[in-house]
């Protein structure tokens, strides 16, 4: 038995897998960014270990077989080291050890990856593992969440980049000179097409803060400004994506995180945007899919990750 740990800006959700399936999931709300804002760093991060060791304690009693904890974490974590070296949307955090403070709380290994990669990789195994017979080695992930991860498999592995950097896609600036982003750069994608975007668009044009949620239940019953803002998103997501697919020819995109369940606001903007974007010979050839696993992607990833701490 696993664990896998998602850790957004906003909430925590822990999975146990049992022989690879999700036999229980936990959701701990958790405004990870509103801590990191208004403590010192030091004290954010023992709030942040307080709460994520907490979470696997009360799961430990009710599952004493695990035996490796995997965790995805927001932002630039250390392929050699593991350490959390930033995370652009918990600001303050740097240099910080998760994996070995963590694993010392809770007593079991623990291994740490970004947040985008673990789901892309739940996504990769759990569409290999509904295919009758060819499989897919390859596949590009975006999870539109509190802000806009990444994550890219190649020849079936997760790729992290020598630096641990590799598809910080939330960061590429599709509007020059744009909003500031938490990365320190202006214009980054996540400002637009991450909740926190939509919410920021919405509050732009009618000066009311609400949730994205929110504004997606007025966008389907037709608020202009609520669907410009999810417009919005979806025009700098194809923008994005579009990009990527020009230096990573990859046929497979899966588009997951909270977000996602909004895909009929997103798509409208997204998929025209996409097209225009791609060289002419990919028109066509590219597959868009909406996550398979229900947001849980990043706990499937993140546990069956951990295996190789074990």
């Amino acid at each position: 038995m696993l664990i896998g740990m998602d850790v957004g800006g906003t909430n925590l959700r822990l999975g146990v897998l049992d022989a690879g399936v999700v036999v229980e999931e936990t959701r701990v709300g958790a405004n990870f960014s509103e801590i990191c804002k208004t403590h010192s760093a030091e004290e954010a991060w023992h709030k942040i270990l307080e709460i994520c060791a907490d979470s696997i304690k009360k799961a430990l009693e009710r599952y004493p077989n695990v035996r490796a904890i995997g965790i995805g974490f927001p932002g630039f974590i250390d392929p050699i080291t593991q350490r959390i070296a930033q995370s652009p949307n918990l600001p303050g955090l740097l240099n910080v050890d998760l994996t070995n403070d963590l694993s010392s709380l809770v007593g079991l290994p623990v291994i740490v990856e970004n947040d985008g990669l673990v789901a892309a990789y739940g996504e990769f195994c759990t569409l290999n593992s509904e295919m009758e017979e060819a499989t897919y080695s390859d596949l590009i992930y975006v999870g539109l969440g509190t802000g806009v991860g990444g994550g890219l498999i190649l020849n079936g592995r997760p790729y992290a980049g020598q630096h641990g950097m590799s598809m910080e896609i939330g960061h590429m600036i599709t509007v020059p000179n744009g909003r500031l982003c938490g990365c320190g750069n202006q214009g980054c994608m996540e400002q637009y097409a991450s909740a926190s975007g939509v919410v920021i668009s919405y509050k732009i044009s009618t000066g009311k803060a609400l949730s994205a949620d929110a504004i997606a239940e007025l966008a389907r019953d037709g608020d202009e400004d609520a669907i410009d803002a999810y417009e919005i998103a979806g025009l700098n997501l194809g923008i994005a994506v579009a990009n990527i697919l020009k230096v990573l020819d990859v046929r497979i995109v899966s588009i997951g995180g909270g977000m996602s369940q909004s895909w009929d606001l997103l798509a409208p903007t997204f998929q025209p945007t996409l097209d225009a974007g791609l060289i002419p010979l990919l028109r066509g050839k590219v597959e868009i899919l909406v996550s398979v696993n229900n947001d849980l992607s990043g706990i499937i990833g993140a546990a069956l990750l951990s295996v190789d701490a074990i």
